[in-house]
């Protein structure tokens, strides 16, 4: 694969290459014979930087020959340029004056071979390739009278270190998550799953940023026709920058006008490998902890890592509360508004008496009150999310309390209506993808309306509209409701009930299509659900 014109590498068990550099920023310079002249146009590319930093070394006693190793200071390992280059240069043996070659070729491929003590070396003729490499973190090393240049693997630098996730919290499991360092979470993988079957191709994105991004999958379980339709989109990608994840998310996701995601993420290595383990396909982005996982279905977003860790009538428990959620989520103040709008007679007498004396005074109808306050709920919400973590739940909280004792004691709210949108409010938390749980937040405000207008029968024809818009989603080939659309009694096992764990096969079906091991053709085209999205079986 190609993109932005560089050079994707399957890389098995661990290994990878370092693709070519973009074409957003190519320059017509080349690397000169003459080590001054290169070095004085790797200055004046970079705007003479403070951190580019140049140590100059004297090889040979009898006819010296200069050479200079270039790095961005911060971008590099520190310790590998200090002591397995320029040190490497410096104490090697093999630049005494009866050894050194007179070939510039030659010197370069002595320094090569001999000199460099890093596991990860090679040579760079094209001068937009040796400027990516340096801007990546690697250390070049260029010779007086040669045209080519030597790339050392010296890319380190400071990074977050691997901590407990911040979003995606559990009761019981690994505690660690990825981070924004791509080698660092290909490694965290690579611990979960060891075995040569786990391919990894690196390529690069955005003709500026030149972001590093892996693709990776299990060779022997993924989909092929979905693997190369996830290339196929990747390889379409013509942007610029490529700074989060989601730059990618929103170029590749099969339907855009929907509020409802098509691509999963997650910060948690364990989630990623599962999903590997089931044939799905993580894509890795430089720069951030959140990877891509696809194909995805609804179930997987109402699904939890404590799912696994926990008994199977616990998680079944814990599965029915989060879809119940989703419902009041959804339905909860369309519900109330239909009900205290048209429909008194379905509500209880006593009931009925209390919710007309709360509205006497109260100046708006039950549904301005509902969007007033679930308006309120968002901006108090948003609020506790952008302000400092100390401050934030406080203020959430506070805030909440304080509104709603006022509102109510100023007739300007029912009290009952502040404890529809509480409870509405709080329904959405208990949501573990929080992508599902602003779908839900949007679509509510649909449903509001229509109840107000036409009260059940609105919600009905909001349902009808909905189910078939969520029927009509596919990711990457694999229908959004599988298994309850197409339907599939093999994928109900894991899916709103959790079975005990001896009846769920290790090895389910892949998605959209028949295991290898399963020959009894039922269920074909489905796909089960499990682990934060994992397959059953």
């Amino acid at each position: 694969m190609k993109k932005n014109g560089s050079n994707s590498q399957n890389a098995s068990a661990g290994a990878s290459g370092e693709p070519a550099a973009g074409t957003g920023n190519q320059s017509v310079l080349t690397i000169s014979n003459n080590l001054e002249q290169t070095l004085s146009d790797i200055k004046q590319e970079l705007g003479s930087s403070p951190d580019l930093k140049i140590r100059k070394v004297k090889l040979g006693l009898a006819e010296p020959v200069w050479a200079a190793a270039v790095f961005i200071d911060g971008l590099v390992n520190s310790v590998a340029v200090d002591e397995f280059v320029v040190g490497a240069l410096i104490e090697n043996t093999a630049f005494a004056a009866e050894e050194m070659p007179r070939e510039p070729q030659e010197r370069l491929q002595l320094i090569l071979g001999r000199a460099l003590e890093l596991g990860e070396t090679s040579i760079k003729d094209n001068w937009n390739d040796m400027m990516l490499s340096l801007l990546s973190g690697n250390t070049i090393i260029l010779l007086d009278g040669c045209s080519k240049a030597i790339e050392g693997g010296t890319k380190g630098g400071e990074w977050r270190t691997v901590a407990e996730p911040s979003s995606q919290i559990v009761i019981r499991g690994p505690k660690d998550s990825f981070v924004e360092s791509i080698i660092t979470n290909t490694a965290l993988i690579r611990r979960r799953i060891k075995s040569p079957k786990l391919w990894v191709e690196f390529m690069k994105f955005g003709t500026v940023t030149n972001t590093d991004v892996a693709l990776v999958y299990m060779t022997d379980r993924v989909d092929q026709k979905v693997l190369d339709q996830v290339k196929m989109r990747l390889e379409k990608i013509d942007i610029e920058a490529v700074l989060e994840s989601s730059y990618i998310e929103q170029l590749i996701q099969d339907k855009v006008f929907t509020p409802f995601p098509t691509v999963f993420n997650t910060e948690r290595p364990d989630v990623a490998a599962a999903n590997l383990l089931e044939g799905r396909i993580v894509l890795i982005v430089d720069g951030t902890p959140f990877v891509l996982i696809m194909p995805t279905v609804l179930a997987q977003f109402l699904q939890s890592t404590d799912d696994y860790s926990l008994r199977f009538d616990i998680a079944t428990l814990m599965r029915l509360v989060r879809y119940v959620s989703f419902i009041i989520l959804l339905l909860g103040p369309s519900v109330f508004i239909a009900l205290t709008t048209f429909h008194y007679e379905m509500v209880p007498t006593p009931m009925l008496i209390s919710l007309l004396a709360q509205r006497e005074n109260v100046p708006f109808p039950a549904a301005i009150e509902a969007i007033i306050m679930e308006a309120a709920f968002e901006i108090l919400r948003e609020a506790g999310i952008r302000m400092p973590r100390a401050v934030g739940q406080t203020v959430s909280v506070v805030g909440a309390l304080i509104l709603g004792t006022a509102v109510v004691e100023a007739g300007i709210i029912t009290p009952v209506m502040v404890i529809v949108v509480a409870l509405t409010g709080i329904a959405s938390f208990a949501i573990p993808s929080y992508n599902l749980a602003v779908a839900g937040r949007i679509v509510r405000f649909g449903f509001m309306i229509a109840a107000s207008m036409f009260g059940f029968y609105g919600i009905t024809l909001g349902l009808i509209v909905l189910i078939a818009h969520v029927n009509s989603l596919q990711s990457f080939g694999t229908p959004y409701l599988a298994p309850f659309s197409p339907f599939s009694v093999r994928g109900q096992k894991d899916t709103v009930l959790r079975v005990p764990m001896f009846l769920v096969n290790l090895r389910p079906n892949k998605l959209g299509h028949m295991n290898d091991n399963d020959k009894s053709g039922k269920d074909k085209g489905t796909s089960d659900s499990g682990k934060d999205g994992q397959t059953g079986a």
